[in-house]
């Protein structure tokens, strides 16, 4: 006899996920800007269960010097969970592989994002950090830092707006929360530039065929427009009208 446990079911009879939502529905997402006094920028994102602050520091002298770049400014990304957070495999203080893993994937983002050539002999630092985590801390933390950087004055060619995309029994959905992320076949978190149709992140984990990677690209470029307009709600409830297109130079 087996002992092996059967997959945790995803959707409720009625064919919607656990969580009541359709394939396309978001979780509820609220964002805040300037909520540290002593960064040039900061943003709150709460999307689900997740809540991350982001802050950043800079243009400012890097050190040691030699790691400066004559040409352009550089990006340094931390991104953290705290040992409450949630999740017990993030029960110690301090950087994990993970954490680097997504601290290194979250620069590469902002680097194809931010005009560093305007910040020569300077560096950039994005702090992220996770205070409650419930699947997706990345897209938060993300969506957080882009706000963060808007908010510090750093020139940018557009809001970066992330999502999540999963395949879950067998469906491709968004915005996957803790349990879909857990045990579902497939995770694709990904990030847009909207200004320009431009895709500045794109991870994949699991087995998903070519006609389910189009599907959940086209639903996660749907739903990213849908948090595009908390990010702008959030920069307008603190500088008043705003258009994101002012954001970008070409």
């Amino acid at each position: 006899m087996s002992t092996t446990n059967p997959p945790k079911p995803l959707f409720r009879e009625d064919g919607k996920r656990l969580s009541g939502r359709e394939d396309t529905d978001l979780r509820e997402i609220k964002m805040q800007v300037g909520i540290f006094k002593k960064a040039q920028g900061s943003a709150m994102a709460e999307w689900g269960k997740n809540k991350v602050v982001a802050g950043v520091y800079g243009p400012k002298e890097v050190f040691p010097k030699f790691l400066a770049d004559p040409y352009k400014g550089i990006i340094a990304a931390r991104y953290i969970m705290a040992p409450f957070s949630g999740a017990e495999e993030h029960g110690r203080a301090g950087p994990n592989r993970r954490s680097l893993e997504i601290s290194k994937v979250v620069r590469h983002v902002f680097e194809n994002n931010v005009l560093l050539q305007e910040f020569p002999k300077t560096g950039i630092d994005i702090q992220m950090e996770v205070i409650q985590s419930d699947g997706g801390t990345r897209v938060t933390a993300i969506a957080a830092a882009s706000l963060a950087l808007i908010d510090a004055g750093i020139p940018v060619y557009d809001i970066v707006t992330p999502i999540s995309v999963g395949k879950v029994g067998g469906k491709m959905v968004v915005d996957l929360d803790k349990d879909e992320d857990n045990f579902g076949e497939g995770d694709l978190p990904m990030a847009f530039s909207l200004r320009t149709g431009e895709l500045l992140l794109w991870q994949m984990d699991g087995l998903i065929s070519r006609d389910e990677l189009e599907d959940g690209l086209n639903k996660g470029f749907e739903a990213a427009q849908k948090v595009r307009v908390v990010q702008e709600a959030a920069l307008k409830e603190k500088y008043g009208d705003f258009n994101g297109s002012d954001t970008g130079q070409n």
